[in-house]
């Protein structure tokens, strides 16, 4: 059996991760004792022995959809979303001149990988409607590599999501070099799944009592509120940009 929370997974709230994932196992009754921190991405999300794993909405949409059972999506209280909806920040350096995207419209774009909703997807649809489009793209890896790219002066700005965004102003020295010029607009948060076949009620009841019996230190830790029912159609309704065609760091 294999479990995983690897999204919003950093060293410093690791234990509270690791807290969640014992009160959801506590309630199921079953489960694996530890999380998996050690394979692949995709190989966690098709699993067949996969208890419960979150993943990002573009994966979801664009590969997992009808291979996996959706649970739920778990509400971060981000500002001027929905409940279980997120958006992108556009991230600049703060002593940057250019103040808006139009001003970025030559510049180099840094994303953390080609199938991600908050750092490809989300940003290219929003620049789309602008009428923008950045004059080169480089690949990071992660979404706090793409902000220290920025911050080093690799690339001119990038797009994370403002969840994953607190955590490196919260952790991160270097954040304090960056800053915010525009946001994208809401879609649906990052999911949890499970393999195939799982009982999702009984999966969504597990989860959303574990959440709300976290002690109130671990629930600020990972910013989380609760557990909201979005159905997939709201998922596979997001439209999907062109890849990116670039060099990788």
């Amino acid at each position: 059996m294999i479990a995983a929370l690897p999204m919003y997974d950093r060293a410093e709230v690791a234990a509270a991760n690791d807290q969640l994932w014992a009160a959801i196992r506590n309630t199921l009754g079953f489960g694996p004792k530890q999380l998996n921190r050690d394979m692949d991405l995709w190989e966690i999300w098709q699993n067949p022995d996969l208890i419960l794993a979150q993943t990002c909405g573009y994966p979801f949409r664009a590969r997992l959809h009808g291979q996996v059972t959706l649970i739920g999506t778990p509400d971060y209280g981000v500002q001027g979303c929905p409940a279980g909806y997120y958006n992108s920040v556009f991230i600049s350096r703060r002593d940057d001149p250019r103040q808006n995207l139009g001003d970025f419209n030559t510049a180099t774009f840094a994303y953390n990988e080609p199938m991600s909703q908050s750092g490809w997807a989300a940003p290219m649809t929003h620049m789309a409607t602008l009428g923008l489009k950045f004059a080169a793209h480089v690949s990071s890896g992660g979404h706090v590599k793409s902000a220290r790219m920025v911050a080093e002066n690799v690339a001119d700005i990038t797009a994370i999501d403002a969840v994953t965004w607190a955590m490196i102003e919260k952790y991160d020295r270097f954040a304090n070099q960056l800053h915010v010029i525009a946001n994208t607009a809401p879609t649906p948060g990052l999911p949890y799944i499970a393999a195939m076949g799982a009982n999702k009620a009984q999966l969504f009841s597990a989860v959303a009592t574990a959440i709300s019996t976290l002690p109130k230190a671990a629930r600020n830790m990972l910013r989380i509120k609760g557990l909201i029912d979005i159905p997939a159609a709201q998922y596979l309704a997001i439209p999907t940009p062109d890849g990116p065609k670039s060099r990788k760091n």
